[in-house]
């Protein structure tokens, strides 16, 4: 519910309009089949939504660690409306699958939070790339969604 709406809830349409709305994407390239196609689901979903193909900008990094510190330069010019995280993180033999996940899942929720901007995060953590195939294009069209809706939940308040 909206603060302001007392008790009533918004509707569903204009908390998915997205026009007038500029969208930041980051996206870690390591394992670029998987992002790529993250990317492509994410930035067609934000065109459905009203977002104009020439207010989605996306950002290639090298990988997951990368994606904060992105997405903290893009907060910090102010130009965005909302960022969108795309990663894809798969489990290995070593420790280091933990290491990736963790930091960068807490570094997104840090800039979130110190920014005051909605940031979508769809950095997969698979065990497998069948997982990171399967959920691909779901998690790429719900980035998409929940960057707009939150977007739109901030500027309501």
């Amino acid at each position: 519910m909206f603060g302001a709406d007392k008790g009533k809830v918004a509707d569903t349409d204009s908390r998915m309009d997205g026009k007038q709305l500029r969208i930041g994407i980051v996206q870690a390239r390591f394992n670029a089949d998987v992002t790529d196609a993250l990317a492509t689901a994410c930035k067609q979903e934000l065109l459905a939504l009203g977002v104009a193909e020439r207010d989605i900008h996306l950002f290639s990094v090298p990988g997951a660690l990368e994606v904060p510190t992105a997405l903290q330069a893009l907060a910090e010019k102010g130009s965005y409306d909302a960022l969108v995280a795309l990663g894809c993180i798969i489990r290995g033999e070593t420790y280091h699958f933990e290491l990736v996940a963790n930091e960068s899942g807490a570094g997104v929720t840090r800039v979130g939070l110190d920014y005051q901007i909605p940031i979508a995060n769809a950095i997969l953590t698979v065990e497998d790339m069948a997982q990171a195939v399967a959920r691909q294009v779901d998690k790429g069209r719900d980035a998409a969604r929940v960057a707009v809706e939150m977007a739109n939940f901030l500027d309501n308040l």
